[in-house]
Parts: structure tokens; sequence; C-alpha cells
């Protein structure tokens, strides 16, 4: 069992840049103890959220999209609306049918709940999560949000146990599947947080409870990644479609054809597999009836090809076609797919530096008379590829959301959902717990209302990596990443990320230094040098600490594999 792997899909296949470094490898047994240590973390993390592991300034307004690194940022809750979001094409969406979705917050019972895990705690969030009626109707209905699925790494791969599940064996384990990911210390550095095996169809179960998770952090609907069609990865999309349509009828599944996957030249041959899984419910269609179609990379096909897979569509299967491209060089292509385009789409970049581009592809596409739907991203590390870009702790998150708010984006595409070999996942995972899907619960909030939401609890976000930047690692790897041109130079830093009902000082413990610093009501971000340990901070307010954070994940100088992705943790889920 191995996951289907795509080329650098910002790079159209240059997986490493000139001058990427090689090392000679070097036997040894540490990688059994890394195992071991990743373990003995999820022993914890199951303790703590009662699940198991599974395989294969106040006031101002968040404007800057790219803050300074070197001082703090901030940023309160009031700012003005966005661009008016009635101007976009789509329709109102209803009210969902299922029990968990009446309230902002999941109560316990089947409802809302992941298959009895993963509900999110009261308190959970510094705001509160709008209800669903106020995000999928009127204006916020129609600013839509999707998280890009990737099929090869599902919560569970074999519903066996943490300790020795296919994630365990052979993507976290460096010498896992008979050693091919050796090399480059394994396949995966992070993995979906654990699930309880489970009775009876447990692959739908579990799609199901990413749904239900997707669906209360405010998700639209998930872009399905169409890798293949046939095989697993083709029976695990048609079991998404059916999740969705069991769990939300308003949870909507976008499809994504993948042109750097799929192995067709016949547009007849992708259309039938469009329409088959078109047929459910639950993919996404605008409100007169069109399929919304997103195929990834699509200028690896012409505006010939594409023009006769729509009409296939129609012709074979009574099927019209909303045609939304996703391309990797958008600027090179969008005027010829304009007159067989709904709307258009980039995978963007990964770095919170150079996304000023994004402001001129929105005003590009809307020119043309298209929606846009907005790339935003977490970060970027891919062993198995030699490279990363450098994220900045959470400024990647920061930036990129910020502009698909103030450029007028339509929709958005969280790039990617679980897509673990690229460590770009938004969803909870075993060394970010719910941070990065927290935190797009705010600015979602922001993208579809207009209107920051209030911050009512203190809450603490927590990220570092727990490596330095320029360590070598000392075990077999020989293949280590570079940095990807056009990205921020790498940093060394913690960086605590606060929303404070009102300001107040935070304490912090980044290995043996202690420090404090103050910090406004509203989101401020402060940044520390990293330091070898482990990191804390908390809250005090009046001689007394009101809400604290631990990253139990400790900061080493020397290294068996290389990590360069940033660990999390945030107060309000108790971590």
């Amino acid at each position: 069992m191995r996951a289907d792997r795509r080329a650098d899909r910002r790079t159209d296949g240059r997986a490493r840049p000139l001058g990427h470094r090689r090392r000679r490898g070097r036997r040894g047994l540490k990688a059994l103890l890394a195992l071991l240590l990743s373990a003995f973390f999820l022993v914890g993390v199951c303790a703590a959220t009662g699940i198991a592991w599974d395989p294969f300034a106040a006031g101002a307004t968040e404007r800057n999209a790219a803050p300074d690194i070197n001082v703090p940022w901030s940023t309160g809750p009031d700012g003005p609306a966005g661009p008016d979001a009635s101007a976009t094409p789509e329709p109102e969406r209803t009210e969902p049918r299922d029990d968990a979705a009446a309230g902002a917050t999941p109560s316990a019972g089947t409802g809302g709940r992941a298959d009895g895990t993963g509900a999110r705690p009261p308190g959970a969030l510094p705001f509160d999560l709008p209800r669903p009626a106020a995000l999928r109707t009127g204006a916020a209905g129609r600013k839509l949000v999707f998280a890009h699925y990737f099929t090869p790494y599902p919560l569970s791969l074999d519903n066996a146990s943490a300790d020795g599940d296919y994630y365990t064996r052979n993507y976290l384990n460096p010498d896992g599947e008979s050693g091919k990911h050796e090399r480059y210390g394994g396949l995966l550095r992070d993995r979906p947080l654990p699930v309880q095996p489970k009775e009876g169809d447990w692959e739908l179960a579990n799609l199901r409870q990413e749904v239900r998770t997707a669906r209360d952090a405010g998700i639209d609907g998930f872009t399905l990644d169409m890798l293949s069609l046939s095989g697993k990865n083709w029976e695990r999309s048609n079991l998404l479609m059916e999740a969705a349509r069991s769990v939300d009828p308003g949870f909507k599944i976008m499809l994504m054809p993948d042109m750097t996957s799929l192995k067709t030249d016949d547009p007849a041959v992708l259309a039938d597999a469009v329409a088959a899984l078109g047929k459910s419910p639950a993919a996404h269609r605008l409100g007169d009836g069109r399929l919304v179609v997103s195929p990834f990379k699509a200028e690896a096909k012409d505006v010939g090809w594409w023009t006769r897979f729509i009409e296939t569509l129609r012709a074979k299967h009574g099927v019209r076609t909303a045609f939304v491209p996703l391309f990797l060089d958008f600027g090179a292509h969008n005027g010829e797919f304009a007159p067989i385009s709904y709307g258009f789409s980039e995978w963007g970049s990964r770095s919170y530096v150079g996304q000023e581009s994004s402001s001129r592809d929105v005003d590009r596409a809307h020119d043309l008379g298209k929606i846009w739907m907005q790339p935003v991203s977490v970060q970027d590390a891919r062993p198995n590829q030699g490279i990363y870009d450098e994220a900045g702790n959470t400024a990647t998150l920061r930036s990129t959301w910020t502009h698909a708010i103030d450029d007028g984006a339509d929709w958005v595409q969280l790039t990617t959902w679980n897509d673990y070999s690229e460590g770009s996942q938004f969803a909870p995972s075993l060394h970010n717990g719910h941070t990065y899907l927290d935190l797009t619960s705010y600015y979602l909030t922001r993208f579809k209302t207009g209107s920051w939401p209030q911050v009512v609890r203190d809450t603490l976000y927590l990220t570092s990596r727990t490596q330095f930047a320029s360590a070598d690692p000392s075990g077999d790897q020989s293949l280590v990443m570079n940095l990807r041109k056009g990205s921020a130079a790498p940093r060394d830093t913690v960086e605590v990320l606060s929303f404070l009902k009102d300001a107040a000082t935070v304490r912090t413990s980044v290995g043996s230094a202690r420090d404090e610093h103050q910090a406004p009501a509203g989101v401020h971000s402060e940044l520390l040098p990293l330091k070898p340990g482990t990191s804390s901070a908390e809250v005090v307010r009046g001689g007394r600490a009101v809400t604290e954070v631990d990253l139990p994940y400790p900061v080493e100088h020397k290294v068996e594999v290389q990590d360069l992705q940033y660990y999390a943790a945030t107060s309000g889920r108790g971590s």
C-alpha cells in the first residue's frame, strides 16, 4: 500500500533547485528510536483527546499581508468590511439537515461528533463561530471555502491501532516500505490525528468524520483531487461523495481532475469518470445546475481538448459544466481559457513573501468576468522532493488569508486539507493538533461575513520547529531539503500568536530563556529566538494566569532526520 506521488506542483516537475545538497548516508539504529519517540508522543495525544492513532494594535484592521518578522504584529477585531460579497454570482445555500449543524459548537452525542470523537470542545475558539445559517446564506453563502482533499492520506489506511499501523510502520519510519524512503528520512513527518479502529465500514466512517470536522470549522466542502480513474484512490473518491451526502447535504465536493497524475489522453474517458462522480448529490453545482469542474494543472491539455471534454459531458451525459481551471502558470494561460471558463484558480506560493501576485491575478480574473478561487496555505516541506518553503510560523497562513479577504476573492481553496507528503495540511494532525484549522475558522468568518469576529476568550497559539533550519541530520538521510527559489529566508523563531479580550502580559518560556511581553487586545504575533528545549506561554492579567499553552516537542541541535515543518499547539484545546 503506498500513496500516489505527484511531481512538485509549483515547479511543474522540477523537484529540486540547482545546488541541491546530498549527504553521504550512514547506517544506524536511530530510526527505531525516532519511531518509538513518535509512539510516545502519540500516547500523550490519545490520552488528551480520547482518540486513537490510524495510517495510508487593537482596533486596527488586519491588512498587512506580510508582517515584518523582526517586530511584533497586532490587529484588532473590528476592521471594515471587505469587498462587496454580493458581487459574486453564486446562489444562496440552504441550512444542513445534520443535527450537529444547528449550533455554533457541536454538542455531545452523535450530531456534530465525528463517530464519537473529534468534536470541538466548548471554548476551543477565541470567538464564537457563527451558526451555519449565517455562513451559508446571503452574501456569506456566496463566499465559498473549500479544502483540497488528497485521497492517499485518509485518517486510517488499515484500521489498525496506532502503535503498529501503516503510517507508523511505513510512512513515519525512515526504514518503512522496505527502505524505499530511507534516503529522505521517511515519506512523512506528520500524520492525521489518531482514530479508533472501527467495526463495519470503517473507511466510510472515517471519511464521515473528516467531513464533520471540516464542516464544523465552517468549511463549505472539499475539492477532490482525482488522482486516478481506478484502484484505491478512485474507490476512496466515491466513498467521499457518499460520506458528504450522508453527513450534510450542504457540504459539497468540487471535482478536481489531477492532470499531473491521470493517465488518459482521451477527453471522453475523463468525462465518463467526472459524470459518474457528478451523479452524487454531494457534487458541487451552481444554482443553475451546472457541475463545477476544476482540473489541477489545466494547462496540461489545450483548450481544444477541454472543449471536447465539456461537450462530451453535455452530449453523452446531459451534464452542463462550470469550468474553473486551476493553473500552475495563470498568467500564461488565462486569456486562451477565458472563453470556456466560469472562473479561474492557481496553486499559489507557500511562503509569506511574494503573495502580491494574487492581487494582480484576482483583478485579471474579474476583468475577464470570471470568479476567482484563491489559494490559502499553511506551509510546505517535501522530504521526498528535497524542497521546502519558509512559512515563518503562522505568517504564511495569515498572509494568504489576508490576501483572499483584501483582494476580493470569490472562493478560497485551502491547499491542502491532508497532503502530508507536502506538509501542507490544515486537517487536525499529530504534531499540529487543531491549531491551523481553528485559526482558519477565524479568518473564514471574516472572509464570509465581512466583519472580524469579536475575541471573547483569551487564546494562545504557539508554533516552532523542533530543529534549527541549518541542522544537518546525522542518520541515514542523504537527500535533504533546500529552500525553494522565491521563498522567504530561513528563520529560527518561536511565535506566540495571542487572541486577547483585553490587553495582558504574556509570559514565555523557550528552552532556558524566560521572558514576557505586553500584548494588546485582539490578535498579536510575538517572535522569540528558537532555543533547545520545549516552549510554553501563558496570559497573565491581574497577577493571575488565565490561560496557557505548552508545545511538548523539544528543539534539539543534533537531529536524526531533517524535519522543517512548524509544530503547533493551542491553549483552546488544553494542549
